[in-house]
């Protein structure tokens, strides 16, 4: 490091109580700490430091085992992981553009933020949270809309809203912005999908099939925690030529698994819960994008960045922070 005082050169000398690298300057005798490498501009975290903790978040740890395990107060561990969500999310937006792709799926997973919509809107009728429309509009249900790519297991595209017409529009535009060209495109039974893929896609060759899943009625009184019996699947030709064979949305919804097991805001039946959604929406980026280029794929042995030719190498958690 050169001593921003007398311009010479100056030598290691031991860290901080922080952990950062200080510098001793033999001309002025002056001790300098340099913070020109940290990962996240505005914080005083150690790169070491910011790397177990989100490496902590992202496999599955809450914020509470985090600050238990690291030493770093909640409070920072929030700022982390918003200036890490915005540093991905301006990433994905960059990297994840174009890309020729043929097998395209697209789900939803549910969580909640705050109560859930049941709470929500018993709490609203009693007049309990006043006239705080912002406060009534962040709460409740959740959906994260996935495009995933079935080869190559990329993330094409994600949008955090509600199961409304408007938030399926929005997601529908950015799997657009994504991909480019053709190709095939399977969803669940959603309504909206129908209209909205086929608008936005309307100058593209796109074969667009929904799987439709009819579910039993159960009758044990434990129905509220287990999952539906699937009596029949209907296939429904939207638009195109698809492949009867591909029509599928099982990629995509093992992907919804990897999502719960590795985020710990998406855990069923546990007091893990998001409590604001811009939160959420930071940790959902955080997750995807070191899910694209970190993260090793078991099935195809490598990252889906990879194997889509977005890169050459598997990134750390720094270059994810600092691209």
């Amino acid at each position: 490091m050169i001593c921003p005082t007398c311009q010479t050169e100056a030598h290691k000398h031991g860290h901080d109580r922080k952990g950062n690298q200080r510098f001793y300057c033999p001309i002025c005798l002056k001790s300098v700490v340099d913070y020109s490498n940290r990962p996240i501009d505005g914080m005083y975290l150690p790169a070491k430091k910011v790397n177990g903790c989100l490496r902590l978040l992202l496999e599955g740890c809450s914020l509470r085992s985090v600050e238990r395990l690291t030493g770093v107060s909640l409070h920072t561990l929030l700022k982390l992981l918003v200036e890490a969500g915005k540093k991905c999310e301006k990433l994905l937006n960059d990297r994840i553009k174009n890309i020729r792709v043929e097998d395209v799926e697209c789900d939803e997973i549910w969580c909640f933020v705050g109560m859930k919509e049941k709470t929500l809107k018993g709490k609203t009728t009693k007049g309990l949270l006043g006239d705080d429309f912002e406060k009534i509009d962040n709460y409740g249900d959740a959906y994260t809309f996935v495009g995933f790519e079935r080869n190559t297991k990329l993330v094409l595209a994600w949008h955090l809203g509600r199961r409304t017409f408007e938030d399926t529009y929005e997601f529908t535009k950015k799997l657009s912005r994504a991909t480019i060209g053709g190709f095939q495109v399977s969803t669940d039974g959603f309504a909206p999908y129908r209209d909205t893929i086929v608008h936005e896609f309307q100058d593209r060759e796109i074969d667009f099939a929904q799987l439709i899943k009819i579910y039993a009625v159960s009758q044990s009184v434990e129905h509220k925690y287990s999952p539906p019996v699937v009596v029949d699947i209907q296939t429904s030709i939207i638009c195109g030529d698809p492949n009867k064979m591909r029509i599928c949305t099982s990629f995509v919804e093992r992907q919804n698994l990897t999502i719960r097991m590795q985020m710990r805001r998406f855990t069923r039946l546990t007091n893990a819960f998001s409590k604001k959604r811009e939160n959420l929406k930071w940790a959902l980026a955080l997750f995807f994008a070191y899910y694209n280029f970190c993260r090793v794929h078991g099935a195809i042995k490598t990252t889906p960045a990879i194997e889509s030719g977005l890169t050459d190498h598997i990134w750390t958690i720094g270059e994810l922070l600092s691209a």
